[in-house]
């Protein structure tokens, strides 16, 4: 696997990831890396948000709390989507070229 150089952007933090090295020392993150760490952080805030709402139907929890959690593992999993779409016309916008 190849890594991106990301030229002269600047440093980006992308929630649950580290934040890109550009630096000239070779040193800057792969992506699919940086792919694999973001759908991590939504799958562990949906297993996180699934874990209260069964506890919360047991019995136990803070409903304020609860709705905290899904909310947070929606709009991650909308962010997510959001990117694979973008990455996905950004492929078939590559696709189309002719060289």
């Amino acid at each position: 696997m190849s890594s991106i150089s990301f030229g002269s952007i600047p440093n980006v933090a992308v929630p649950g990831t580290a934040a890109l090295d550009t630096g000239g020392d070779g040193g800057g993150a792969i992506f699919s890396d940086i792919l694999h760490n973001a759908v991590n952080t939504v799958n562990t805030l949906h297993d996180g948000a699934a874990s209260q709402v069964n506890n919360l139907l047991q019995g136990g929890g803070n409903m304020n709390d609860v709705m905290i959690a899904v909310e947070k593992a929606d709009v991650s999993f909308q962010l997510m989507m959001q990117v694979r779409n973008k990455i996905v016309s950004a492929y078939q916008d590559i696709e189309k070229m002719q060289f």
